[in-house]
């Protein structure tokens, strides 16, 4: 046998022989993949929301089913993520009884209706067949750009909010609405100096990709004092000051309602940021997952981008946009099952063939979800049996969320220090909060930011994981922290309570 063998490095080298095969051999031991030989953009990527304080309160979660006597509460509550139905909000039972007929068929067979009748109204069982002649089985692979039937029902549903067409071609069924954001995101990206425009604050799903791919984050920030608002003046001095670093600027993301800030942009200042982005050549990227709630609709009601778009003229409609929306958000909160979509408006028909293959590399959104997408666009009507059951349900659901956002903003307000904005939207408060120089000082030398250090404190003493304002940017010198306000309606006042309880010593024993 005939072999060379070439000289890479010091310990390792190239076999090679008459079979054509590559052998690397090494002298080295120990693990092949380790930190130091990963991709170092993987390794660049921080997301708070699942971050050290979730990883804590994990193990707090493990330590009280083992050994709950050594500390100061009975209960973990996750606060640091929307994930209503972890804190026991309940499904919509429409939604569930179809999803569960359509996992087990057999259910729907003929000689199975009359006792099946007994147990799920009609208008469920009616709209299970429905889909099922439309998917087959739930468990084979769909169309990559997912179940054409569902996308026709997402499509109708855009026509009834916007009062403008949407083609079912143009969108996309997705793993919930992260997987849509990655997705353009990537396609946006050319190089390192693709720009994209994100909120400060803002969800940290947005600056984990664009370290993922290695695109450039473009920060702008939110006006606090203006009840997080957004002008034209800082959009203008963010872009500008990019592109004059050699950044090439291509899209905005636009998070409408505001997530961790809560706040509802209004339809002038919508039409206002359409215009910079027309003016600028920049794509906009809506996402509109918290569309459903808005708890001062009177005031500040929802627009879709879209909407408001077609509604500016022959002028401005080759801006292109694309919009996401969830199941995991508004009265559903079906997390778990990662149902999404995304409408593409104005997009280079190259560009979505484009999308059409990265999707099919992953074969199909997950069947399970593309069912609760087509449920949650299309639910019970007015005159449907499950019609008033569906509404009881989503009503109490929006109610009691306004009660809570607002009973959880009178008890940050009302803490020393403390100042936070009413919610007009999503599922989340953004207090600010002004620490002791002592909490600072302490902070540094346990090598923690102040606020991650304040709110690692509250759930070593509460039991409450929230997330600092660092892990999703904040003006420089101020401090937040994140929470939800999606525990129990019937146990807030003990929640509010022990955060009351635990600011008061932090504050005595930190005070200056």
């Amino acid at each position: 046998m005939i072999r060379t063998l070439l000289r890479t490095t010091k310990t390792s080298y190239i076999q090679l022989n008459q079979r054509n095969t590559i052998r690397f051999a090494s002298t080295k031991h120990g693990k092949v993949l380790t930190t130091e030989t990963m991709h170092p953009l993987v390794k660049s990527v921080e997301y708070a929301v699942r971050g050290a304080l979730p990883i804590r309160a994990e193990a707090l979660s493990q330590q009280l089913k083992k050994d709950p006597s050594k500390l100061n509460f009975d209960r973990v509550v996750f606060c640091n993520i929307g994930n209503p139905q972890q804190l026991n909000q309940k499904p919509i039972t429409f939604f569930r009884q179809v999803a569960s007929l359509c996992e087990n068929p057999e259910l729907l067979k003929t000689e199975n209706r009359a006792l099946v009748s007994k147990l799920y109204p009609a208008d469920a069982i009616a709209r299970a067949q429905v889909l099922l002649k439309n998917i087959g089985s739930v468990g084979a692979y769909s169309h990559s750009k997912g179940i054409t039937h569902i996308r026709e029902n997402v499509a109708k549903f855009i026509e009834r909010r916007d009062g403008y067409a949407a083609n079912p071609e143009d969108i996309f069924l997705t793993q919930g609405a992260s997987e849509g954001v990655q997705k353009v995101i990537q396609l946006l990206t050319q190089n390192q100096q693709s720009g994209i425009m994100i909120p400060i604050p803002q969800y940290p799903l947005y600056s984990a990709t664009l370290s993922l791919v290695d695109a450039a984050p473009v920060p702008y920030y939110l006006n606090e004092s203006q009840a997080w608002g957004l002008g034209r003046e800082e959009l203008q001095k963010s872009v500008d000051e990019a592109r004059k670093n050699g950044v090439d600027v291509r899209a905005l993301v636009i998070i409408n309602p505001g997530n961790p800030t809560g706040q509802c942009l209004s339809e002038e200042n919508i039409k206002e940021i359409i215009r910079f982005c027309h003016e600028e050549r920049i794509v906009l990227l809506a996402d509109e997952v918290y569309q459903t709630n808005i708890y001062q609709p009177e005031r500040r009601p929802f627009h879709s981008f879209k909407k408001v778009l077609k509604s500016m003229g022959p002028e401005y409609q080759e801006q292109e946009l694309f919009s996401f929306h969830s199941t995991s958000k508004g009265m559903i909160g079906e997390c778990g099952r990662r149902g999404g979509y995304f409408e593409c408006v104005n997009i280079d028909p190259a560009i979505m063939e484009q999308l059409y293959k990265i999707s099919s590399i992953s074969l199909c959104p997950n069947v399970h979800g593309q069912i609760m997408v087509d449920l949650m666009t299309n639910p019970p009507v007015e005159g449907d049996e499950s019609y008033p059951q569906y509404k009881a349900e989503v009503d109490a659901i929006f109610q009691s969320l306004g009660r809570r956002a607002t009973k959880l903003a009178q008890c940050f307000n009302g803490l020393e220090g403390v100042t936070c904005n009413d919610a007009e939207g999503a599922m989340y408060l953004f207090p600010q909060i002004t620490l002791p120089n002592k909490a600072i000082e302490a902070a540094k030398k346990d090598g923690m930011t102040p606020d991650s250090f304040y709110a690692m404190g509250m759930l070593e003493a509460t039991g409450v994981c929230v997330i600092p304002g660092s892990g999703f940017g904040q003006e420089p010198g101020t401090f937040h922290f994140r929470s939800t306000f999606l525990p129990e309606e019937n146990l807030f006042d003990k929640f509010c309570g022990s955060l009351e309880d635990f600011h008061k010593s932090f504050m005595n024993k930190y005070r200056d």
